[in-house]
């Protein structure tokens, strides 16, 4: 199997790393093409070159992006949905297949409100031009939503058919990976409200523990491949806004 390309930022987990724990799982041979060069100012120049290209019959919005020799995928649920099949982390069966997807953009829908509370006005301002109304929306975040989405995963383990161990049959599927991946966020992010919410919701940590434990995402854990989280991606550490 040729090596998959990889296209994201260099320096931040991101929604490349919903990606990245898919391809360490499976043990997919890929290149993350941003963080193999030495400079990651010129990495982020070529990515960015990269979508820009006139060339491009389906260009991308944003990165990450994957390259599978022709085939360009853009949208991080769209490159798990390519990828599953041939990783083996979906099931064969179609309604599954749309099921293990819907749970994916749910998952999207919680970064995306977990990003929104230190930017709640946009993204092209500091977080420090809107602390007050990140403030507000960190409430509501932390209060309702948080809880909400985290429910709505415990009820999906606690009534699959195929057991109580993953969320789409019973086998280790992308939602799996990608709930850990959740939960390993809003923990960084939200350590005293995220503790307090997973305390009602017990088959989501034993989910995330077991996601941990799979040899190969151990191995990745442990290793320079997995980037820190730092206060420049989605999911940032603003002790103000962990509000338990």
């Amino acid at each position: 199997m040729a090596a998959y390309e990889l296209h994201y930022w260099p320096t931040i987990q991101g929604r490349g790393e919903f990606v990245r724990l898919a391809l360490e799982a499976a043990g997919a041979p890929y290149i993350d093409v941003c963080r193999a060069g030495d400079d990651p100012a010129d990495a982020e120049a070529a990515l960015l070159q990269t979508m820009a290209d006139p060339g491009l019959a389906h260009p991308p919005f944003a990165p990450p992006f994957l390259r599978d020799g022709p085939v360009l995928v853009g949208q991080t649920a769209a490159i798990l949905h390519y990828l599953a099949p041939t990783l083996k982390l979906v099931p064969r069966s179609e309604p599954l297949r749309a099921w293990t997807q819907q749970i994916q953009l749910t998952i999207a829908d919680a970064v995306a409100e977990a990003h929104d509370t230190h930017h709640p006005l946009g993204v092209g301002l500091y977080y420090e031009d809107q602390k007050p109304e990140a403030l507000r929306r960190a409430r509501e975040f932390c209060a309702s939503r948080m809880p909400k989405f985290l429910q709505w995963f415990e009820r999906i383990l606690v009534s699959n058919p195929a057991g109580l161990r993953h969320l789409v049959g019973g086998k280790l599927s992308y939602a799996d990976l990608s709930l850990f991946q959740l939960v390993e966020g809003l923990r960084y992010a939200f350590p005293q409200a995220a503790d307090k919410v997973l305390a009602d919701t017990p088959q989501v940590v034993a989910l995330h523990a077991r996601v941990a434990a799979i040899p190969r995402v151990a191995a990745y854990l442990g290793s320079d491949r997995r980037i820190p989280f730092n206060e420049q991606g989605i999911f940032r550490r603003y002790p103000e806004l962990d509000l338990p």
